[in-house]
């Protein structure tokens, strides 16, 4: 997979029903894994809330999403990030290097639960980024 930038927009409990929505109107496949799926759950309330959807469409379009997680603040207006994603590695940290330096960290880049690596930040015009490599 080459790297590739698409939108990730986060929900106040309503990720779930977004997407679907969006499924149908772009059509294409639709992944959802829940908090619960992953273990991530801190309490029953939050499990069936989705932790990662990814809608992937027939014309090419990808649009990611997700619930705001228990204990963050959901801001409306400012809940979409731009999210880099796939497997190149040296590609994908040199952005990162980049689009964090000047800005603030929020997740250090580093292997996650799911077994890629994760790093989410803030660039220096307030632009929030998600990068995520896969299988690292």
């Amino acid at each position: 997979m080459s790297s590739r930038l698409n939108p990730y927009i986060s929900y106040d409990g309503t990720a779930r029903q977004a997407m679907e929505f969006y499924k149908s109107v772009f059509g294409g496949n639709l992944t959802l894994s829940t908090f619960g799926d992953m273990g991530a759950a801190p309490d029953p309330a939050s499990a069936d809330k989705i932790m990662h959807a990814s809608l992937e469409t027939d014309s090419g379009f990808t649009l990611m999403a997700s619930d705001t997680p228990p204990g963050m603040e959901h801001n409306p207006g400012s809940n979409i990030s731009v999210a880099l994603t796939g497997d190149s590695g040296d590609e994908l940290r040199g952005y990162w290097a980049k689009l964090s330096e000047s800005g603030t960290v929020q997740v250090p880049l580093e292997k996650q639960m799911w077994g890629d690596e994760f790093g989410m930040c803030v660039d220096q015009f307030g632009i929030s980024w998600m990068v995520n490599i896969s299988g690292s």
